[in-house]
This record gives C-alpha cells, structure tokens and sequence, in this order.
C-alpha cells in the first residue's frame, strides 16, 4: 500500500501561497460597471438591472427608493442586481455595499434613455455647430445627461464598457455633446415645459462612430448569416493584438509596393519643405482625393507632399495666400521652404498668408506635411479652394502632387471598418437587454456605394438592435441623409446618394419608425453640415407630433396629356422660391430629364417639352438635392421619391 499523503510543513506552505494569490487573483473592487455610475440617467417604468464588479462570490446588497435588494457575485467576480421600476424624477440616491465595502451615488435620475447611433453626423459635437458658443455658456439643463462611450472595437463580443463618465448639461459642459442628441433632448423637454407637462429627464448614451459602416453595427449572428460578410467574419484571428499585427503587415507592404525604392520608415526629414529637395523618384497623389482610395489603403500617419509652380513677376510680387481647402487630420505647409502655416481641423479650410518678399518669379515650391490619424488621409473637398492668391490673380493647386509616405502609424487594435461586427461587440453588446426609451441614428454616408443593399441592411439592424435591448417595439428614428456633393455634378440618371435615402424611406415599413427629412440642411463641400438643431428637432418631432413629422408624402401620379399631374398626402404644399424645381420626368425607356413643374389647387404639374406622353416622375433623385423646394405647411420638404422600377445604380454592390 502507498503511503498517505502527509501536509508537510513546506506543503503546507506552498499550498497557502497558492490559495492567497489565488485569492488576490479573485479580488476586485467593489465597482458599478459603465453605463452605471454617478449623474447616470435609469429608464423609467422599467425594472434597471445594475451591473458591477465584487470578490469573486462576495454578498452584494443594493439599495434603491426604500428598497433592499441582495445578489452574490460569480466566481469572476460579476454582479447583476434588478432594481424596482420607478417613475421618471431626481436626483436619487442610491448605495451599493460588499463586505466593508461601499459605494454611494447621490445624483441618479430617472427617465429616458435614448442611444445615439450612427456615424461622424451623430457623433458632431455641439462645440463644432452653428450657434455653439451662446448654447454651450448658456445651457441649464441638469436633468440631460450624457455618456460618450469610448470609441472601442474588438474581433470578440465584449461584456463590459469602456470606463466613461456621465456629464450633466450645465452651463459650459456640454460641448462634447452630441449636438443632434442634444437639441433633441432639448426640444423634447422645452414641448413638456410649455404644455405644463412634467419635464422627464433624458440620458443620452452615444455610441456613434465616425465613417463607421453599418456592417460594422451588426452582430456576429447577423454578419454569419450573411453570405457576403460571413467569410470576412470567420477569418478575423481570436485577439485584438493578433488582428493588429496582421493588418500592419498589409500596411507596410502596400505602402512598400507603392513607393518602391523608398523606405517609409524614413526619418521625417525637414528638408523636405526646401526648394532644392529632389522629389524626382516620389510616386504622386491627386489632390484634392484622400490617399486611401489612391493605393494607401487603412494608412494612417504622415505624408509629405511637393508641388512646384511657376508666378510671372507680377505674381511673385507682394503677399498672397496660400489656400488649400480642407485636410484630414493636420498641415504643416511651407512656401519656399518657410512654413506658412498648419494646424490639426479636418472640416476647416486652410488659409495661410504668404508675405511678400517669399515668392519669386519664376520655379515656387509648395510643400505640405499631412498627418493622419485616422479615416481618410490627406486633401478632400472642392478642387476650387487649391489655390495660391495673388495681387495678379490665382494659381490653381488642384491635380498631381508628388507625395511620399515617411511614417506609418501601425495599429494596436482594430478599428470600427476593420470587419463587421467590430463596433457592435466593443460598444453595443455590453448593453445587451439595456431598458431604454429608444435610438436615434444617423448613417448612410459610408454606404452609399451599396445603396441597393441597404434595403436590407438598416432594416435587419433595426430588428436585431430590437432583439438585443429585448424590446421588440422599440421606438427607432433615424436621420435621412443631408444633401452633398456639387450641385453641378448632379445627375438623375445616376445618383448613389438618392438611392441611400430612398432605401431609408423604404425602412418607414417597420412599425415605431421615424425619419428626419434633412434635404435642405445639407452643404455642397461638407458631408457634416453643422445646422444640428435643425436635425435633432426634427428627430424629436416625431415623439410630440408625428403627424406633422413627415413632410409632404408622394401618393400617386395621373397623366394629363403631355403632364403628369402629382397628388400628396397633403394639400398645404408650398414652393420656397420663385419656381418649383427638383422634378424629372422620363418616357418610355429614355432617359429622365430635368422637368418644368407648378402648384395647382394643392397639386403638383409636372411637364417637359420634349416629352409628348410622360410615364415617370422622379423628384429630389440627385446627389445633392438642396435645389428641391417643395414644402409643407409646416416647414418640412418633401422627401425624395421615384415612380420608376429602373434598375439602381448601386444594384449588386456588396461589401468588400
């Protein structure tokens, strides 16, 4: 027989070693987990699920209104306690207490949560918007709160939050709002107040991210069934830091290849800004064109670029100024080797004086240094703002730079455009059965090259968005996408970004939906007008009065001879401005037209000269539509609409 085991003294010491640091392993502080913590906002009516961090199998006690309620932590240390519903008020107090532990919040309200979703338009901080200064030093609205969610991806769905704070919408607090989450809260509580209701407090939780894709919003079931993402899905590698490492070695050799010959990993040599640096084996880059989509793809970091004029003497004389639009992230320009100016704004135009005495007559060398740091690289916008002005008139700057990439900043995690899924399991699953009052979205932008797809796409987030936060009547009301582009490049025949908002409309099937018509709020140069009252006013009308939320809605279409005669929802319509514009008509299979249009007895008459038997009608179906005049009694345009069944544009387009 073998012995027994005997708990000799060393033993015995090594085995309580190991129970203490596993112990210490175990140990956590007593915390709540994000969104939950002081100045947060709980949904009303609805039982709150509080969420934390204790002792691994630690007793944890909750007190809320009068009410106790006990759970014990997991073996990792994980907590979940359900609060009792309460009515919408505050502040409250509210205790949480583990062992000798404790935690006291003193500012908790009750009332609306709402999500704010999307992209950069959703994201646009009220401190970037017309009218910021005077609405930020004067905002009084302790009752709004809200949580910017850190921007925060991963190739795993998540449990947790990044840590955030709740910020409470005081005077001078609130310009890292988001400006249309804001306006709508603001107008939702300003129609309580003036109609003697009880003001109802509101949290808004932004979960929105820049440029992101709506692929990237949904889950991993989502994305798996979908034959087109399933493939990218299944390939992402198990961890955050293998992704990283992956998708930097693309980067390097795509940056490699594009610039042979030429290390990347260079010094970020001055001397580049000089006249006499010889860029003659650089590769080019157009301007004004983001470098992405001209070889560098996902590269962020720095890019120099040269290009080099010739000024008459008339030119040369004097000052001048060197104008180069718009630049994602930041500029560093020089004129003949002297910095003229620079600064980090990617919606801000440059404009950096040039003094006299630093043109010459003859060869000029221009040299920007563009850092990125993230989305879209280097010069974008109109080609008409590249330009030197001078005393004796304006040399264009638009075209062929000569450029070279000097560093590429490697990533250490992933970002929302990735892969799918990406800012769905970092930002959006830890909320999973979250009580709230709804989401307001605003996205489109990224998608428009798969418009036709999108028909599908924004529905199915809505309904797995409804799933997820286990409200399968959720209220879901979203922003239709502003006018962009030149007006000049507008087209009836081809317009991706008619097609988005058309897909949009179309979502107006599910039940609880609502749409901002934002047509006439947009700008030509800008994807980001920043007129987001407007926007988050129009969001919040939908709650206090829908039935003058939708501006004037097509019916149907009646040939009159050589006119189609258009009927409306509504019979209140208005034209702003001297004709009626923003109609096409087409015949047969030939192509729409630009067509002549007036209000009659509340209807619309459409015609064209050259179309003897018109059979479709198109309205506001441009890229840029601002042009597009037709209103209601209240003040909202028409919406978009086609009466073809032409095949889009964007028809086949799929993720890639």
């Amino acid at each position: 027989m073998s012995s027994p085991l005997r708990h000799t003294p060393a033993l015995l010491s090594a085995i309580s070693l190991g129970l203490l640091l596993a112990q210490a392993a175990a140990a956590k502080d007593l915390a709540l987990l994000p969104p939950y913590g002081e100045h947060m906002v709980l949904q009303r009516d609805r039982p709150a699920v509080l969420q934390g961090e204790a002792d691994a199998a630690q007793t944890v006690t909750v007190q809320w209104g009068g009410k106790r309620v006990t759970v014990k932590a997991d073996a990792s240390g994980r907590w979940s306690a359900t609060l009792p519903a309460r009515g919408a008020g505050g502040p409250h107090a509210l205790e949480v207490q583990a062992g000798k532990s404790k935690l006291k919040l003193s500012d908790v309200w009750v009332g609306d949560v709402w999500l704010c979703a999307g992209q950069s338009n959703m994201e646009w901080p009220l401190k970037f918007t017309d009218g910021a200064d005077e609405e930020i030093r004067s905002a009084d609205a302790p009752s709004i709160r809200h949580m910017r969610v850190p921007l925060t991806a991963n190739v795993a769905p998540q449990s947790t939050l990044p840590a955030a704070p709740w910020v409470v919408g005081r005077a001078g607090q609130t310009g890292n709002f988001s400006a249309i989450g804001w306006y709508f809260a603001r107008t939702l509580q300003a129609h309580q107040a003036s109609h003697k209701q009880p003001v109802v407090p509101i949290g808004l939780l932004d979960v929105s991210w820049g440029g992101s894709h709506i692929e990237t919003w949904f889950s991993r079931a989502t994305a798996l069934a979908r034959e087109d993402l399933a493939g990218v899905v299944r390939a992402l590698p198990a961890s955050n830091a293998n992704y990283a490492s992956d998708k930097n070695a693309v980067v390097e050799k795509r940056v490699s290849a594009w610039q042979p010959n030429l290390d990347f990993k260079a010094s970020d040599d001055p001397k580049m800004a000089e006249p006499g640096y010889d860029h003659s084996r650089w590769p080019t880059l157009k301007a004004p064109e983001v470098w992405e989509s001209q070889g560098l793809a996902d590269l962020d970091g720095i890019v120099w670029y040269r290009r080099e004029i010739t000024l008459t003497a008339a030119q040369a004389q004097g000052a001048a100024t060197l104008s180069l639009g718009n630049i994602d992230d930041c500029d560093d320009s020089y004129v003949n080797g002297q910095r003229v100016g620079g600064f980090c704004q990617h919606d801000r135009a440059r404009r950096h004086p040039v003094p006299a005495g630093l043109l010459k007559e003859g060869r000029n060398v221009i040299a920007v240094r563009v850092t990125d740091y993230g989305g879209g690289g280097g010069f974008y916008g109109d080609p008409a703002l590249m330009r030197l002005e001078t005393t004796a008139g304006h040399v264009a700057l638009s075209g062929t730079w000569a450029a070279r990439v000097v560093q590429a900043k490697l990533a250490t995690q992933p970002s929302a455009n990735d892969a799918p899924t990406l800012a769905f399991n970092a930002m959006v699953e830890p909320l999973r059965g979250l009580p709230v009052a709804g989401v307001i979205w605003y996205q489109g932008e990224s998608n428009v090259g798969r418009a036709e797809r999108y028909r599908e796409d924004f529905p199915t987030l809505i309904r797995e968005w409804r799933a997820h936060f286990a409200q399968p009547e959720m209220p879901f009301l979203w922003v239709q996408l502003a006018a962009f582009l030149p007006m000049a490049d507008n087209n009836v025949n081809d317009a991706p970004w008619a097609e988005l908002r058309d897909a949009q409309t179309a979502t107006l099937s599910l039940p609880n939906t609502g749409m901002a018509i934002t047509t006439d709020l947009g700008n030509a140069n800008d994807i980001h007008p920043r007129n987001k009252r407007a926007v988050g006013e129009r969001l919040a009308r939908w709650l206090i009065d829908p039935a003058n939320a939708t501006g004037p809605r097509f019916v149907k279409a009646t040939p009159k001879g050589k006119e189609l005669v258009l009927d409306f929802d509504r019979r209140d319509l208005q034209v702003h401005g001297a004709s009626l514009n923003g109609f096409a008509l087409a015949q047969g299979d030939g192509p729409f037209k630009p067509a002549q249009a007036r209000l009659e007895n509340g209807r619309v008459i459409v015609w064209h000269p050259d179309l003897t038997a018109p059979d479709a009608v198109r309205f506001g179906w441009v890229n840029n539509p601002s042009e597009s005049n037709l209103y209601d009694g209240s003040g909202l345009p028409a919406r978009p609409f086609r009466t073809d069944a032409r095949p889009l544009v964007t028809k086949g387009n799929r993720y890639q």
